[in-house]
C-alpha cells in the first residue's frame, strides 16, 4: 500500500491507523500525490482543511474536515478519525480499540482519569478514540486493579529481571530473541557464568544507590530449558546477592511443560521462588503441533500437578487466541480445562501476526478476525464467572483484530512484576542477553534505558563492554536526586 503524506507531519499516527486494518501490508510512504492503480492512501493538510482519500480494491472514498483553531495534536486526532471512518466503511471491520494504537491503554486511561475525572476520561475513550464499550470497561477494570499494586511501590523500589533466552524449540509465532537449547548448547556454560557475574554486579549497584528490591522475574525464552545444574547456579547467584526473603514476589517462567521435572521444581522452591508459569497456549494437540510445540496437553496437566505437589500455590497459565488451526470450539475447551485446573493466574494473549508468518491469507482475514474476537469474548466471560478479574493488560502491533493481551487473577494473586514493568512504575534492573534495564524516575515521567547485547554470543564476547554501559545507571540516579519532589506515576 502507498501512503502519501503532504502538508502535515502526522505520518507515524497515519501508518498506525492503516496497520490496524492491514497488519501485514507493506506500506510505502511518499510526500507526493502520485497516480497509481495500487491501493493508495492520500492524506493532506491544506488551507486549514485536513483530509484523506483512499483507493482500495478499485473503490474510492474521501473525507475532509476543517482544522481552523485546532492544535497539531487535535488535527492529528481528526485525521486518524477520518481514516478510521473510511476504512470501517470500505472493509466492514470495526476494530474494538478504535484508533487507539498504544501499548498501554490502562496507563493512558489512568492518566486521563487523574487529569480530567473518570466520566470525561471514559467519554474520550468511547467518543474520540472510538473504543468499544466492552474494551473501555476492560481498560477501566484493569486500571482500578492496578492502583493497589502501584501503591506498594516506593521511591527507592526496583525489580530485577533475569533473561534466559533459550527454549527447547522455537515456536512458529515467536518474535522474542530466543534460541533452541540444541542450537546454543555450546554457549550455555559461558552464558550462565557471565549471567551470574552480572547478577552480582547489579546487586552492588543497587546497594550503592540504596535501592529496595520488590520483585524478581526470570523470563526468556524458557528459563527452565536450562539443565538442573545451570538453573541452580543462576538461582544460587540471586540468593547470594539479594535478600529474597524480604521481597514481595519471585517469578520464574517455567513456560514449556516439557522442561519441568521434580528436580527443577525443587530447585526453584528451595530458592524462594513464589510464582511460576506453566503455559499450555492451547490444550488442542493438533494446534500444538502446528505451532512447533513438542509437549502434549497431558504433559501440561502432569507438570501442573507436579508443581502443586512441590508446594507452588501461585501458578500462571498462558493461552493464545487466534493460533493457526484453532477454532472457537477448541479454544473454548482449552479455557474450560484451564478453569477446571484452577491456576491463580490465567493470561490470554492475542496472536500477533509477524511479517514472515503465513497464518492467514487475505481471503481468510475476516473469518479469522471474527473467530478471534469470539474467543476473547468467551474467555473474558468465562474467567469473570469463575472468580478471576483482569489486573494487567498490554497491546502489540499486528495482533489479529487489533486486540489485546490480558492477565487475569484470583483475588490477591496478581503478578506485581507485570504491573510494575508494563505500567512503568519503577526501575527494572535487567541481566542477561537481550535484557533491557529500564530506569524510571519516581518524581516524574523520565525514563532511560540501558541495553544488553541481544544475542548470547554477543553477550559473552562483549560482556565487559556491556558492563561499562551499566555505569549509566549511576548517572541517571545522580540526575534525578531531589529531596522534596512529589512522587508521581505517569
Amino acid at each position: 500500500m502507498i501512503l502519501s503524506v503532504t502538508g502535515h507531519n502526522f505520518r507515524y499516527e497515519t501508518e498506525n491507523v492503516i496497520r490496524i486494518f492491514f497488519p501485514l501490508e507493506k506500506i510505502t510512504v511518499t510526500e507526493e500525490m502520485i497516480e497509481t492503480q495500487e491501493n493508495h492512501v492520500f492524506t493532506y493538510l491544506e488551507n486549514n482543511i485536513i483530509g484523506c482519500e483512499v483507493f482500495l480494491s478499485g473503490k474510492k472514498e474521501k473525507r475532509e474536515q476543517s482544522v481552523i483553531d485546532k492544535t497539531d495534536k487535535e488535527a492529528e486526532l481528526i485525521l486518524a478519525q477520518l481514516l478510521y471512518d473510511i476504512f470501517t466503511s470500505m472493509t466492514g471491520l470495526t476494530p474494538p480499540w478504535g484508533i487507539l494504537t498504544g501499548v498501554r491503554p490502562s496507563k493512558l486511561l489512568r492518566n486521563l482519569i487523574a487529569e480530567n475525572g473518570e466520566a470525561e476520561a471514559l467519554d474520550y475513550f468511547r467518543n474520540q478514540l472510538y473504543v468499544t464499550d466492552k474494551k473501555t470497561d476492560l481498560a477501566l477494570s484493569v486500571a482500578k486493579a492496578e492502583d493497589r499494586i502501584i501503591a506498594l511501590s516506593g521511591e527507592k523500589s526496583y525489580s530485577l529481571y533475569v533473561s534466559i533466552p533459550f527454549c527447547p524449540t522455537r515456536c512458529s509465532y515467536c518474535s522474542f530473541v530466543s534460541h533452541s537449547v540444541a542450537q546454543a548448547k555450546k554457549l550455555i556454560p559461558d552464558y550462565v557464568k557471565l549471567l551470574c557475574r552480572e547478577i552480582g554486579d547489579i546487586s552492588k549497584i543497587a546497594k550503592e544507590l540504596d535501592l529496595k528490591l520488590e520483585t524478581i522475574y526470570f523470563g526468556g525464552g524458557t528459563p527452565t530449558s536450562l539443565g538442573e545444574e545451570d538453573l541452580k547456579a543462576v538461582t544460587d547467584a540471586v540468593s547470594a546477592n539479594f535478600n529474597v526473603k524480604n521481597i514481595r514476589e519471585y517469578t520464574i517462567e517455567a513456560g514449556r511443560p516439557d522442561t519441568l521435572n521434580k528436580e527443577k521444581l525443587a530447585i526453584m522452591k528451595n530458592a524462594g521462588v513464589s510464582r511460576i508459569s506453566i503455559n499450555p497456549q492451547t490444550f488442542n494437540a493438533q494446534v500444538l503441533e502446528n505451532i512447533g510445540r513438542k509437549h502434549s496437553p497431558e504433559m501440561t496437566v502432569e507438570a501442573f500437578g507436579m508443581a502443586r505437589n512441590a508446594g507452588f500455590d501461585n501458578i500462571n497459565m498462558d493461552f493464545i487466541a487466534g493460533l493457526p488451526g484453532d477454532t472457537y470450539e477448541s479454544f473454548r475447551a482449552s479455557i474450560d480445562r484451564a478453569v477446571d485446573l484452577s491456576p491463580e493466574n490465567i493470561t490470554i494473549h492475542t496472536l500477533a501476526l509477524k511479517r514472515a508468518a503465513n497464518i492467514v491469507t487475505q481471503g481468510e482475514t475476516d473469518s479469522v478476525y471474527n473467530e478471534t474476537a469470539k474467543m476473547l469474548d468467551y474467555s473474558n466471560q468465562a474467567l469473570y464467572d469463575s472468580g478471576y478479574f483482569p489486573y494487567y493488560m498490554y497491546r502489540q502491533s499486528k495482533t489479529v483484530g487489533n486486540n489485546e493481551n490480558v492477565g487475569w487473577s484470583k483475588d490477591g494473586r496478581e503478578c506485581l512484576y507485570n504491573i510494575y514493568m508494563m505500567e512503568e512504575i519503577h526501575t527494572v534492573l535487567a541481566a542477561g542477553g537481550g535484557a533491557v534495564t529500564k530506569l524510571k524516575s519516581p518524581f516524574d515521567s523520565r525514563i532511560d534505558r540501558v541495553f544488553n547485547f541481544k544475542y548470547p554470543y554477543e553477550y559473552i564476547s562483549r560482556f565487559d563492554e556491556q558492563s561499562e554501559r551499566k555505569k549509566n545507571i549511576f548517572d541517571f540516579y545522580g540526575m534525578i536526586k531531589s529531596g522534596n519532589k512529589k512522587r508521581i506515576y505517569l
